[in-house]
């Protein structure tokens, strides 16, 4: 199942970064921030293609809101895996850039949605 919209594939993009360099985090962390990242990153590209499944757009619009707030807790466990040490500055850089593009395509779509009701 895919989107046509493009923040669905860049989300999409977004996860499988995250299991990728996931993978290389401590055994430890498996039941721990590994199963927290992955979670709240495959949140995001679901609620989307969820929404867009909808029939009202007031319920998209809900679904849009709740990919942004995974998105949120995503960044923070970047952020979180960064200062761990578990990932480089440079790869934490490169994804909080995805995730910053996918917020600002996020409230386009929303903003859009709304002034067109």
């Amino acid at each position: 199942m895919e989107s046509n919209l493009e923040v669905w594939k860049l989300s999409h993009q977004l996860v499988l970064s995250i299991y990728k360099i996931t993978e290389t985090f401590l055994k430890t962390e498996q039941f721990g921030l590994v199963s927290q990242i992955r979670r709240s990153a495959i949140s995001i590209p679901t609620n989307i293609i969820e929404g867009q499944a909808r029939q009202y757009k007031k319920e998209f619009i809900q679904f849009l809101y709740i990919a942004k707030g995974s998105l949120e807790e995503t960044n923070y466990h970047l952020f979180l895996a960064k200062y761990l040490v578990f990932i480089s500055e440079e790869i934490y850089q490169e994804l909080s850039e995805i995730c910053t593009r996918i917020k600002m395509m996020l409230h386009k779509l929303i903003k859009s949605m709304q002034t067109e009701r």
